[in-house]
């Protein structure tokens, strides 16, 4: 039975992975330092350490007690405007102590990791959809900070044969094992939706409507997080043919801002009144990804929707108006 160390595994995507990593058998140990987790979501009987993964001292004690083979690195702050106005905590967070752990692990012979990363390197894409090898020029700090580490990792593949797989994560959604998305603030556009149908919030605000689109709306590729956990076991497994490489997790299709407005209405069969209102600053009118790379080596694919998304996400919320 493999041992795999869960970073951020009290998160939102950490946590659905946990319990995905326990169907399939293995034994799973978190690290969460709790700052934007919650700790109701970790399973049971699940090994947990509180802590943070900059903190040397507790992290290769950690690899010493339970013998780690192995990393799924989900620690991270993730919110594009924050990283922007307040770069510090991202480079700090995301870069720097990603670094300083991935030292640690090597100090310790633990030296295979799956990173989450984001499409967010791309920066604005010149091309659509967006394959692996479309350069990388990311446009605010958190795509930077997550660019970096996986130039890190690179490196450090090349010097130390520290194998990784970076999965470049398009738009994460919807809900599995009565775990939702709960983020403060929010700023996410299928639970700020469903927040409206709730009675949460009066209306949804569609920033743009003159983009070079269908609909002339911004178009984005949703994944379903079970299909996300998946993606990471699948890399796991990549991991032990002793390779490192970078894929794209998406679906291949783009919906626009108005047609995942439109599912909400009929799944949640309320009313979603809307603004229309300028563009924002920084917002790709088209982020979708070409997924034919992890089909191709890793034999995945996603198997949901956005119907099957919207419809798991308005369960969850339903049942937790209030989040956790």
């Amino acid at each position: 039975m493999k041992t795999i160390l869960v970073t951020g595994g009290a998160g939102y995507i950490g946590s659905i992975t946990v319990r995905r990593l326990l169907e399939k058998g293995y034994k799973v140990v978190i690290i969460d330092n709790l700052s934007r987790g919650n700790k109701k979501s970790i399973p049971p009987g699940v090994s947990f350490v509180k802590g943070d993964i900059g903190d040397k001292a507790t992290v290769a004690l950690l690899c010493k007690d339970h013998k780690i083979d192995a990393v799924l690195h989900f620690a991270a702050y993730a919110y594009v405007g924050e990283s922007v106005n307040n770069p510090e905590i991202y480079f700090e967070n995301n870069l720097r102590k990603s670094i300083t752990f991935l030292d640690t692990l090597r100090k310790q012979g633990v030296n295979k990791l799956v990173f989450s990363s984001t499409c967010a390197t791309y920066g604005t894409p010149s091309s659509s959809p967006i394959s692996e090898d479309h350069p990388q020029k990311p446009i605010n700090p958190y795509g930077m900070a997550k660019r970096a580490v996986e130039d890190v990792l690179e490196c450090y593949d090349k010097a130390y044969g520290f194998k990784y797989v970076a999965l470049r994560y398009f738009n994460a959604a919807g809900a599995a094992y009565g775990i939702g998305e709960h983020h403060e603030p929010e700023t996410h556009l299928i639970p700020l939706i469903i927040k409206v149908a709730l009675g949460q919030r009066d209306q949804i605000k569609i920033f743009g409507t003159d983009y070079p689109t269908p609909d002339g709306t911004c178009l984005r590729d949703y994944i379903h997080v079970l299909d996300l956990a998946d993606a990471h076991i699948a890399a796991l497994d990549f991991l032990d043919k002793g390779k490192s490489t970078a894929f794209n997790l998406g679906t291949g299709q783009g919906n626009s801002v108005r047609e995942v407005v439109e599912v909400c209405k009929e799944v949640t069969m309320h009313p979603i009144p809307s603004t229309e209102i300028s563009r924002r600053i920084g917002d790709p009118p088209e982020l979708v990804a070409n997924a034919s790379k992890i089909k191709e080596v890793l034999d995945w694919e996603a198997q949901f929707g956005i119907k099957e998304i919207i419809q798991s996400a308005w369960d969850w919320h339903k049942k937790n108006p209030k989040g956790y």
